[in-house]
């Protein structure tokens, strides 16, 4: 008896230290949930900022369309609506389905804990019995951790959550948030998220007029929203939730055999009835019935895309998508949208298989007003990927003014001449016997000492690449990185004839300068962006960011000079390149452009208005039949977008800066009628580029039995110091090495240069090796132009990287 009572005292305190223990290690682990809890204030935030909405409108205040938020990278259709916009229907079979006693309880329901726990003790998985409390705290405040791995703290924090927000929010809104926040399914683009997306997708009506038996039917799939690919299986849970809600009083019988009877037909579903509301067949005929878009206006898709990038980029994703939405103001015009896309429509005579990019921009602000990024075929919606500000392409013959620019720039004129005849360049890697040989297009060549306005009036390469080495490869580098176009790693003086790549948009801006006076603007897409409050997020005209100074106003008229003489100097029969451009009476100026292959058509070219570029080629690349030819292609789709903005504008001429001089061209036999540009003497300053140090020093070429392909006995190929232009010694970093040959009696100039030795420590500039490696050129980019024969032959060129 005394040991029994010893035992049941042991037993006593033994079971009361360890409810002590227990309580002790319950109430750490409460702190630390607590400690990691969410905010349960930010719930209401939350919710409004998952249906916010960034609205875009076109530089008119017209709208063009809505970015929708996403959830990570999926985007989610969601828009906010009050109880009062919800059916009544709509509000009680929810209850009634998902959380009978919500009226009753404060977050959690006894009944719904007492089956969770004999679930538990039973090492079943835990279901059912969560409130509409629960379920809204797991869509919003703990959604990353239910998207994790589950954890066994996972409920507990979801509980103490639920306690918190019933103490802070009604009924009513914690209702409104939950209807707000149910996901409902896949809706193609977007996942549909909220009573608003599920009536619009299942019914395509609103929350407000959804009947009994659309509500019952939309509540069928919140447990599930896979059973609406099985209608048959949800009939038998309707009828169960309509004697639910006649239960709990929420509607009368009559009511719902009425709702059982109404002949129901869920977005893609065909079914049959019969008198008492059962299924006699029912066929799933569409798939993609429900589906949603993800911006709410198809008006310019691809410029859309753009924005969207330009303000995740500006603000992030939370800005853009969250915080109660953005209001966008953006530069694109409908007028000019409208013309680019006519043309994009009405472009007949591509290549089999070719699509197209196009884009318009305000030359003096860079403004984007105008892009497609597709062909467009009637109203179908075009692909996605954008091609104007996507793509890179290799550029062909557009690169060329440029480069006949950045030449005036160093003081050249435009009567400056080059020789039309072989040329060769030492090409330690990448051409065939070490050689880089560049040729005319299909080898024709004039052997002529032509200027250099002529030889970009017939996109001539030979005379193209003297003009490169003579300014230098890194002059023409400089400048065009200056214009937003960075050359490629190892093309040499291939980049002279357009080995470099980049996008249509792109190069609607390098082309600006030639109309603005000299500078630079990167495209822009964006003009005013506010929070909807109203307060100013970004302001273009704020924009602390200044143009760059390309070439003085001088320079670059003489440049825009040029490109108008690709476009009249000659005609189709003549040779010219461009004349298809032309439209009514307003002044053009522009470029064509043929990639290797052929490959890729460009045409880039401006009037006082307007700056355009249209690109042709395959999407993936690959090249096109040898008979097309960019001025038949390009040259009318960007005449007929640029007479479409046009429509309604009075016509006006290019500005002339002061500091120019016109006189006739000195071969009226090759270029009659035409009048250059020069500068005037008392305006020489205004040619300011300087070669870059590192560039190669000019070379005089002569015609020889060498440059035939044969040998010279007066030349001979001698080892340069590429930073000197001297013959190299002992002390002469091998990578500053080139070969050239020159004439012997020519040697004595080249004798090595007295001054001092380099200490042995001194390193060579690695600009200069870079320019060393990259001086041979690569074997891509003889650029085709001009109109082939009927049949000329495919070219042989590398496929383009």
């Amino acid at each position: 008896m005394i040991f029994f009572v010893r035992f049941l005292k042991f037993l006593t305190s033994f079971v009361l230290a360890a409810l002590v223990a227990g309580l002790g290690v319950a109430a750490a682990y409460a702190g630390k949930w607590a400690r990691e809890l969410p905010d349960y204030r930010q719930l209401d935030n939350l919710t409004r900022s998952l249906g916010a909405e960034t609205r875009v409108y076109a530089r008119d205040n017209t709208p063009l369309g809505s970015l929708i938020p996403k959830v990570g990278e999926q985007a989610i259709s969601r828009t906010l609506v009050t109880l009062d916009e919800i059916s009544p229907f709509m509000i009680s079979a929810l209850i009634s389905n998902e959380d009978r006693r919500f009226f009753e309880h404060y977050g959690l329901d006894p009944y719904g804990l007492l089956r969770q726990f004999r679930r538990l003790s039973q090492g079943e998985n835990v279901q059912g019995g969560s409130t509409l409390t629960n379920q809204l705290v797991k869509n919003t405040l703990l959604l990353e951790e239910y998207n994790q791995a589950r954890t066994p703290d996972r409920k507990l924090k979801e509980w103490m959550l639920s306690v918190q927000i019933e103490r802070s929010f009604t009924k009513e809104e914690i209702l409104q948030d939950y209807l707000n926040t149910i996901y409902w399914g896949d809706g193609g683009p977007v996942e549909l998220y909220g009573i608003y997306s599920a009536a619009q997708a299942y019914f395509r009506t609103t929350p407000k007029a959804l009947t009994l038996a659309q509500s019952a039917y939309l509540t069928a799939l919140v447990p599930s929203a896979g059973r609406y690919f099985d209608y048959q299986a949800v009939r038998p849970v309707m009828k169960t939730l309509l004697s639910r809600m006649v239960e709990d009083g929420w509607i009368t019988q009559a009511q719902a055999d009425a709702a059982w009877r109404e002949k129901l037909q869920p977005r893609g579903w065909q079914v049959a009835y019969d008198g008492a509301g059962n299924i006699t067949s029912a066929k799933l005929v569409d798939r993609t019935a429900k589906e949603l878009k993800a911006v709410t206006s198809t008006r310019a898709p691809h410029f859309m895309g753009q924005v969207e990038q330009d303000l995740v980029r500006r603000f992030g994703r939370e800005t853009v998508y969250g915080s109660g939405g953005l209001r966008v103001y953006t530069t694109l015009d409908p007028k000019v949208q409208n013309a680019v896309e006519t043309a994009s429509r009405e472009a007949s005579g591509l290549p089999p298989g070719a699509t197209l990019a196009a884009t318009i921009i305000d030359p003096y602000t860079a403004e984007v007003l105008g892009m497609v990024g597709q062909k467009l075929y009637g109203s179908q919606p075009p692909a996605d990927w954008n091609n104007a500000a996507q793509g890179q392409r290799q550029i062909g013959s557009t690169i060329k003014p440029l480069l006949y620019t950045t030449a005036l720039s160093t003081g050249l004129r435009q009567d400056h001449r080059e020789e039309d005849r072989p040329v060769s360049f030492p090409c330690p890697v990448g051409c065939k016997g070490g050689v880089y040989e560049p040729k005319n297009f299909e080898g024709a060549t004039t052997y002529r000492n032509m200027t250099i306005r002529e030889a970009l009036d017939r996109s001539l390469n030979l005379v193209t690449v003297r003009l490169a080495d003579r300014i230098g490869l890194q002059t023409l580098f400089a400048k065009i990185r200056q214009v937003g176009i960075p050359p490629n790693d190892g093309t040499g003086l291939a980049a002279a004839l357009g080995a470099v790549e980049t996008t249509p948009i792109k190069m609607a801006a390098a082309y600006a300068p030639f109309v603005n006076g000299g500078s630079y603007r990167a495209p822009r897409y964006v003009t005013r962006v506010t929070n909807a409050r109203g307060e100013v997020l970004y302001d273009a005209a704020n924009d602390p960011l200044r143009p760059t100074r390309v070439w003085t106003p001088q320079i670059a008229y003489l440049g825009l000079n040029l490109i108008q003489g690709v476009v009249n100097d000659l005609t189709e029969a003549q040779g010219g390149l461009a004349t298809r451009a032309k439209f009514g009476e307003w002044p053009v100026a522009g470029k064509t452009g043929t990639s290797n292959g052929p490959k890729d058509f460009w045409f880039v070219g401006t009037t006082p208005l307007y700056t355009g570029a249209v690109w042709v080629g395959k999407q993936k690349g690959g090249e096109m039949p040898t008979y097309y030819y960019s001025g038949y292609v390009n040259a009318p789709i960007w005449r007929r977008m640029m007479e479409l903005a046009h429509t309604g504008r009075t016509v006006t001429q290019f500005n002339i800066p002061p500091g120019i001089v016109f006189d006739n061209a000195p071969d009226p036999q090759f270029l009659p009628n035409v009048k250059m540009a020069f500068l005037d003497p008392r305006y020489r300053d205004a040619a300011n580029t300087a070669t870059e140090a590192q560039a190669p020093p000019p070379t005089v070429y002569r015609e020889t039995a060498y440059s035939r392909g044969g040998e010279d006995p007066t030349t001979t190929i001698i080892a340069l110091d590429r930073t000197t232009n001297r013959l190299a010694t002992e002390f002469t970093p091998p990578q500053n090495i080139v070969k050239r040959r020159v004439y012997i009696e020519e040697l004595p100039a080249y004798a090595p240069d007295p001054s001092p030795k380099p200490l042995p420590d001194e390193k060579p500039d690695p600009d200069a090796l870079k320019a060393a490696r990259n001086e041979g050129g690569a074997p891509e980019a003889q650029e085709q132009e001009g109109p082939p024969p009927a049949q000329a032959p495919a070219s042989k060129a590398p496929s383009q990287p």
